[in-house]
């Protein structure tokens, strides 16, 4: 029985047990969107070796890119704590919200307007059919947790965010915070 149902806004920490997924093993992952029919959300803790400007010339800032999930990965994602500057966002959750109107993000992070504690973006996202989660839920693949952070996740480093959480969880999972990312190394 799982005692915490997931929600937008909750996080997904990826359990210990998840080794061989490159995507996953030991991910954080934002649920941006999760209802009766599926699940969308965003790993915060995996950069990818882009910035912005690589690969969007147009754009000054050197932001870092972040694998934001499986699916879509040609495709780019954004979430920000800045409504009232970028119209046509999707609120996640108390103070983050997900795209909107993209060429004026571009020109309000060219001004200097929007900075990297603001946004955050990533090629591709992760997503669950209607009853996939649960089913990963149920056997363990992930832990919910709430986002203590708010808004202010965007801004948080990606270093150690899945130990952070992990060791959050006590008991049999404080091990697992100082185990090597490959147990066989261990």
């Amino acid at each position: 029985m799982i005692a915490v149902k997931p929600k937008k806004g909750h996080l997904l920490v990826a359990e210990p047990s998840i080794t061989g997924d490159l995507s996953f093993n030991r991910s954080v992952v934002l649920l941006a969107d999760h209802n009766e029919d599926g699940s969308v959300g965003f790993i915060l803790n995996k950069p990818l070796g882009y910035t912005l400007h690589e690969l969007i010339p147009e754009i000054s800032a050197t932001f870092k890119i972040y694998n934001g999930g499986p699916i879509e990965q040609d495709n780019l994602y954004f979430i920000h704590n800045v409504p009232q500057l970028i119209p046509g966002s999707i609120e996640i959750a108390e103070g983050i919200y997900w795209g909107g109107d993209f060429e004026l993000t571009k020109n309000l992070i060219n001004e200097g307007k929007v900075g990297r504690n603001n946004i955050r973006f990533f090629l591709g996202y992760s997503g669950w059919d209607a009853e996939q989660l649960q089913n990963e839920l149920e056997s363990n693949s992930w832990i919910i947790s709430e986002n203590e952070l708010r808004n202010k996740i965007i801004a948080k480093s990606p270093t150690d965010f899945w130990k952070e959480k992990i060791k959050e969880q006590g008991g049999e999972y404080l091990i697992w915070s100082n185990a090597p990312e490959n147990p066989i190394y261990n």
